[in-house]
């Protein structure tokens, strides 16, 4: 989770990309439950692939490592040389089993993972494969090769970014054999390579297909996520009992935080707000509200805005950072 998240600016220039709150909770928070939530052993360590975040963000997420009984570790990609490389820079973490995934990616899934395998990636069946990465497999469901956005459809099997390796070992060897040889594609070190060494050399790869893939790459994407984890939410987690409702509808599903205060307003459906945030007079559909904000005479869908915001308008589509004052 190192990545400067550029296609989400302006919400990632104050808070990382992982750190965004969508249905209440940030997106690693996601992330890392639905992977608990997968397995039949206890997570033991947990180790974060960050840049350079600052104090707060590193003790925000070790508590959550805590949260799951984890042992929480931080490490640094200071330099973007690519996937293998900032798996790499876990590399003290990579022994015995391994899962590693990329936290911009969410996941709902119903199977429970087969530790036995040398390794697993986890899959989404999807219409138009050329533009992923996909595996292809042999007929006893093994998979016999990797292929980056293939012009000519090769498996309808899109790989998500989560992976399982039985030992973590073999991967790190084969990443340190790519670095120390120079093997890069287009100026990177790709993980695909290293798996692609890894199986010519006999390991064994399956795939799991989750039921559903959700990106939070850019700010469509991601309010369009929020929606779709609203939809799975329990009711009863949806709602905080200091919430003050006054005069107004709320269209479930809806996320409404600590303290939030609404007024006159129509609110949802599909629309998260963070703590202690003021709606007046507005109508809001399909949005991420984050905390700390005031919207005044807002109607608003398809929008995100971010924490500490002022907005007294009539906009329509928003994207607004963190710390910014609209007056329309």
């Amino acid at each position: 989770m190192a990545g400067k998240g550029k296609r989400m600016r302006p919400h990632t220039l104050t808070t990382p990309k992982p750190l965004i709150k969508i249905a209440g909770k940030t997106i690693v928070n996601h992330l890392l439950y639905e992977i608990k939530d997968v397995l039949d052993e206890p997570i033991e360590e947990i180790n974060f692939v960050i840049g350079d975040f600052g104090d707060h963000v590193e003790e925000e997420l070790k508590a959550l490592a805590r949260e799951l009984g984890a042992k929480p570790k931080i490490s640094y990609q200071t330099t973007a040389l690519g996937t293998a490389h900032a798996v790499h820079c876990a590399s003290d973490s990579l022994n015995g089993k391994v899962i590693v995934a990329f936290s911009d990616t969410l996941f709902k899934a119903q199977f429970k993972l087969d530790t036995a395998s040398d390794g697993i990636i986890w899959t989404k069946r999807v219409e138009d494969p050329s533009a992923f990465g996909v595996v292809k497999k042999d007929g006893e469901g093994i998979v016999d090769g990797f292929y980056e956005k293939p012009s000519t459809p090769v498996s309808d099997e899109a790989i998500i970014g989560v992976y399982y390796f039985r030992e973590g070992e073999v991967l790190k060897n084969e990443i340190e054999y790519l670095m120390e040889h120079r093997i890069m594609g287009n100026g990177e070190y790709q993980l695909t390579d290293a798996l692609e060494n890894m199986r010519d050399k006999g390991q064994r790869f399956t795939t799991s297909v989750v039921d559903q893939w959700y990106d939070c790459g850019n700010k469509n994407a991601t309010v369009s996520t929020n929606q779709e984890i609203l939809k799975y939410m329990d009711r009863q987690d949806l709602r905080s009992d200091s919430a003050r409702i006054q005069n107004s509808l709320v269209i479930e599903p809806c996320f409404i935080g600590e303290n939030v205060s609404i007024n006159n307003s129509v609110i949802g459906p599909y629309v998260s707000i963070g703590d202690n945030t003021e709606i007046d007079n507005a109508l809001i559909n399909n949005s991420v509200i984050q905390s700390e904000s005031v919207l005044k005479g807002v109607n608003a869908e398809n929008s995100m805005v971010g924490n500490h915001v002022n907005i007294e308008g009539n906009p329509t589509d928003l994207s607004v950072g963190d710390y910014t004052d609209i007056k329309l």
